[in-house]
């Protein structure tokens, strides 16, 4: 049987050092994921190169040797697939034709796994060419984190849009993110099957709600794509993350059915360790650390290990790491998170 360390800590284990990977570990702090892009052409067709979004992914792996590599490609496929003219515009981020409440109904999911069979041919390639202790990854965008970018058209700062949508269109609302629900728990399967060992469900925009629309926009559509990949694929290990969500992260494992749940760096460790009696939990340094290296980021290190070294734990960034970010402390933190076993 392969070990994989991140898939033991999915099923419960508590490994010291415990395993550790990054969300955004293939992206543009390192030059020569800057080299792949230049060769790619559009981000879009670096995420629909096979080839291309192959090497992105493994880039890191060969670099740091991380316990996991996350598919290279993005959340806005989905809205792409369905014919929303997504593209990714230079300081602009990504783009996409605004939804009204009238153009829901007539969305088509029909080709949906069609259009994205790139991405499933590079999860295979992936599979096949990783390290076999490496656990893969898939993933998709939550449904409101998918919606807020279909309705504003763009990213804003606090998804104005996407809630004053909510309030004004309500059934609207339900009916996109129960579309987009169904839609992910499909695309998640196609990776599972495609030869992906996990999924993570990223809900980067989850702390911009009030409580009663987290429950609607955040926890109950999460919790479909959950119930419909378990139906499928009973077996299915997930990681849901849901960002900014503070207190709100209390009942969110029990009411999404999430094997793991994904910390921001704003989550006070006392009650990650209070979450981490639940089941496994994955986070939580705070990205800065990464460009600030040296003392603070072995402090950082430190403290979250301290707190949650003791039960289930994934070791990751509280969000993606950023461009700013030195690959030397990547280095330095793969490295200061293994001695963490040797010291004990």
């Amino acid at each position: 049987m392969i070990d994989r360390s991140v898939m033991r800590v999915l099923n419960g284990e508590t490994l010291n050092p415990p395993p550790i990977w990054l969300m955004r570990q293939a992206g543009r702090y390192l030059p020569e994921y800057r080299e792949t892009r230049k060769v790619a052409g559009s981000f879009l067709d670096l995420c629909y190169n096979p080839d291309l979004a192959t090497e992105v992914t493994l880039q890191p792996i060969r670099r740091f040797g991380l316990d996991a590599a996350i598919l290279f490609s993005d959340i806005l496929v989905i809205p792409d697939a369905l014919k929303r003219n997504v593209f990714f515009s230079e300081g602009k981020g990504p783009q996409m034709e605004p939804i009204n409440a009238s153009e829901i109904d007539a969305l088509d999911p029909s080709n949906v796994i069609a259009h994205l069979d790139p991405v499933f041919q590079t999860v295979s390639k992936l599979r096949a060419e990783l390290p076999q202790q490496t656990t893969l990854l898939g993933f998709c965008g939550a449904p409101w984190t998918v919606a807020t970018y279909m309705i504003a058209g763009h990213g804003t700062p606090d998804q104005a849009p996407a809630r004053l949508f909510g309030y004004q269109h309500p059934q609207a609302m339900e009916k996109l993110l129960s579309f987009l629900a169904e839609v992910s728990a499909d695309y998640l399967v196609a990776q599972l099957d495609a030869g992906a060992n996990a999924v993570q469900i990223f809900d980067s925009w989850a702390g911009v709600l009030g409580e009663k629309e987290f429950e609607e926009y955040a926890v109950k559509p999460v919790a479909r794509i959950i119930q419909s990949v378990r139906a499928r694929r009973p077996d299915a290990r997930i990681i849901a993350f849901a960002k900014g969500a503070g207190i709100l992260l209390k009942d969110y494992r029990q009411k999404t059915g999430a094997d793991a749940i994904g910390l921001d760096w704003s989550v006070p460790l006392s009650f990650a360790r209070d979450l981490q009696k639940e089941g496994p939990v994955q986070g939580n340094l705070d990205p800065m650390l990464m460009i600030a290296g040296g003392k603070p980021l072995e402090d950082g290190i430190d403290a979250i290990l301290q707190a949650l070294g003791n039960g289930p734990l994934i070791f990751n960034l509280g969000h993606g790491i950023t461009p700013q970010a030195d690959p030397e402390n990547v280095t330095r933190l793969v490295a200061h998170v293994r001695s963490h076993g040797a010291a004990r």
